[in-house]
């Protein structure tokens, strides 16, 4: 089965520790310190790889460890750094943290190569610690520790254009027609279960992307058969074109068909019903009525904004006014193709994770008050004085549970929230 979803787990190295030892040479009695610093840990790095199209090399290997470094050595000699790890994904990989589903990286667009995790500092050496009054300092300091996260992968695919419908009304074969994607067709009872891409070839060089998304069934918005995997696929697309079987072949009508899919566009948790679509009414070539249900079709669905086009994909007829009508709504629009926001931060949700806080509620003062080791290292850490030091500890307050904890405790806006002698004003 296509392969769209994995769940990883990734380790950036741990940074060598610093090295204690004192120069022992030939007519030098009392050497001074010349312990080494340790080696920096290894990055967790992912990259698009233009040649991958599913997430299936994860099914065999689900952990990535980077190299720790190298403890520092005699006579000044640092530690050897720690070997990358450099993870390769399909472009449009949305790379979430698993326990919480929040986005960390949507590998699309100009994200090409990120450092999800970097791996730890090497401790410095007792050579750094040489003063006037202690000259011969025993210690050195230890390498920062590795971080750890468990990932959910998920892929999205690139597309301008997303073709929907139940299956087999002959989206698979129209793609193979109007594109260079061959996908598996035949006269199955049963949905494709891979995604394909094509690339469609117009007159004066303009063209676009086309993505035969595997057939929808009701209910697909709730996840029944594979329908939150399949509806996932759509949600970068600009324009959807609604492939149905005009002739009725499968005992169905076709323009309950429609109605029945858009309902689970709208749905969705992303609506996608208000994306240009265009309704290809196929299969007119086996149509044996002279009362055509395309102009039911049309009847119910134009006079709605949604131009119906009726095409055979077996012989082509009517297929070029259809992809002609779709690259001119293509350049109507001005949509972007989604990319999603990073939502969680792991610099900032891993950098104090183990140190312990408190959230209570004062009531003789009439705060809250949040407090303990891991707020007072976050707020020695961040300028707060500035805009982008100030949005810095929100995100952290966010990802901590802090906010959360304090709206269970009945905080409402204008409240004040306390932290170490800085008092804040609580707001949505």
């Amino acid at each position: 089965m296509f392969a769209d979803r994995a769940r990883i787990y990734v380790r950036s190295g741990k940074g060598g520790d610093g090295h204690v030892s004192f120069r022992r040479e030939k007519f030098v009695p009392a050497g001074g310190p010349d312990g080494g610093d340790g080696g920096r840990g290894g990055d967790i790095i992912f990259a698009v790889d233009e040649g991958l199209n599913t997430l299936a090399d994860f099914r065999h290997v689900r952990k990535y460890k980077a190299g720790d470094g190298q403890e520092g050595g005699k006579r000044n000699c640092r530690g050897k750094d720690g070997e990358d790890v450099v993870i390769r994904v399909p472009e449009g990989t949305v790379i979430r943290e698993f326990n919480t589903g929040k986005v960390i990286v949507d590998m699309s667009g100009e994200n090409r190569r990120i450092t999800l995790l970097k791996g730890g500092r090497g401790g410095s050496g007792n050579q750094h610690y040489a003063t006037s009054t202690m000259q011969a300092p025993k210690y050195a300091r230890p390498g920062q520790p590795a971080k750890e996260l468990e990932l959910l992968l998920e892929l999205k695919m690139i597309a301008d254009v997303g073709l929907v419908g139940f299956p087999n009304v002959g989206k698979s074969t129209l793609l193979s027609r109007v594109s260079n994607a061959r996908p598996k067709i035949a006269d199955y009872h049963f949905t494709t279960l891979n995604p394909n891409l094509g690339v469609v070839d117009l007159s004066d060089s303009r063209g676009f992307v086309m993505a035969d998304i595997p057939g929808l069934i009701e209910g697909a918005s709730e996840g029944v058969g594979l329908g939150h995997e399949f509806l996932r696929h759509i949600e970068r697309t600009k324009v959807l074109i609604h492939v149905v079987d005009a002739s009725g072949s499968e005992g169905r009508d076709p323009v309950e068909d429609i109605h029945v899919i858009n309902r689970e566009l709208k749905n969705y948790q992303v609506d996608l019903s208000g994306r240009p679509q265009v309704i290809a009414a196929n299969k007119i070539d086996v149509i044996r009525e002279e009362d055509s249900p395309v102009e039911r079709i049309r009847a119910e669905f134009e006079p709605q904004g949604i131009p119906v086009f009726p095409i055979s994909a077996v012989s082509g007829q009517g297929i070029k006014e259809l992809l002609y009508r779709v690259e001119a709504m293509l350049e109507e629009t001005d949509e972007q193709p989604v990319i999603f926001a990073q939502e969680y931060f792991p610099e900032t949700a891993l950098a104090f994770s183990n140190d312990p806080y408190t959230v209570r509620y004062d009531e003789k003062e009439d705060e809250y008050v949040v407090e303990g080791p891991r707020i007072e290292k976050m707020l020695g850490y961040t300028n707060l004085e500035s805009e982008k030091g100030f949005a810095f500890f929100q995100e952290f307050l966010k990802n901590a549970g802090i906010l959360e904890e304090l709206e269970a405790l009945g905080i409402r806006e204008g409240d004040t929230v306390r932290m170490y002698g800085l008092s804040f004003d609580y707001y949505k």
